[in-house]
């Protein structure tokens, strides 16, 4: 009984993640929602539980920012940046103070970071759709997560096609890149370190 409110929301949102990505299919990386397998492969690749300040950019309908949230600290604090307003009001709805949910672009995150004086994120987190974006705007997005992220922080982007891994090399090295098989469709995890300036 106490499990069918959850299974409730998670069906729904997985329809409004299906009816987004049928309606902008180059904002959305995939047609369904996370695996439980591939969000844990990612909150370790982040090492979100050891983060103060993590920021999560295309959330979707809020399945990785949940389970971010399970594993973060109690004193920590989630950002999370979504461009979809249906999606950014799905994840706003998530009851956790310690969560920050913005409308707007995933490019001004040096802006919206600054704005809310929650410091420098030790951990990025990614689930937008590289390939599909305009390659400028790709690079835009990187060259920000570089300048902002803190010393020894880390960036992780969950991508069906590898093309972030060629856009990201300029700004942030070259990642460590891992399979999530586990998934519909199959994931790449890719992981940068920042080294220290």
């Amino acid at each position: 009984m106490s499990t069918q409110p959850s299974l409730r929301k998670r069906t729904n949102g997985h329809l409004l993640f299906a009816q987004q990505f049928l309606r902008h299919p180059l904002q959305i990386g995939s047609i369904i929602p996370s695996s439980a397998f591939l969000e844990q492969r990612v909150i370790s690749a982040a090492d979100i539980g050891s983060a103060r300040f993590v920021v999560e950019l295309g959330p979707g309908t809020g399945g990785m920012t949940q389970a971010m949230l399970q594993a973060m600290a109690p004193q920590a604090r989630l950002l999370s940046i979504e461009i979809n307003p249906l999606f950014h009001e799905q994840v706003s709805r998530i009851q956790d103070d310690r969560l920050v949910a913005h409308l707007g672009s995933a490019a001004d995150i040096r802006q919206i970071a600054a704005s809310y004086g929650l410091g420098v994120p030790d951990a990025i987190v990614s689930g937008i759709p590289f390939s599909t974006m305009d390659q400028k705007v790709g690079a835009q997005i990187l060259a920000e997560v570089a300048d902002v992220l803190a010393d020894a922080g880390r960036f992780v982007a969950y991508q069906f096609n590898p093309r972030v891994g060629a856009l990201g090399q300029p700004f942030l090295g070259t990642p460590e890149i891992a399979m999530e098989f586990l998934n519909i469709p199959p994931m790449r995890v890719f992981r940068w370190s920042k080294a220290p300036a």
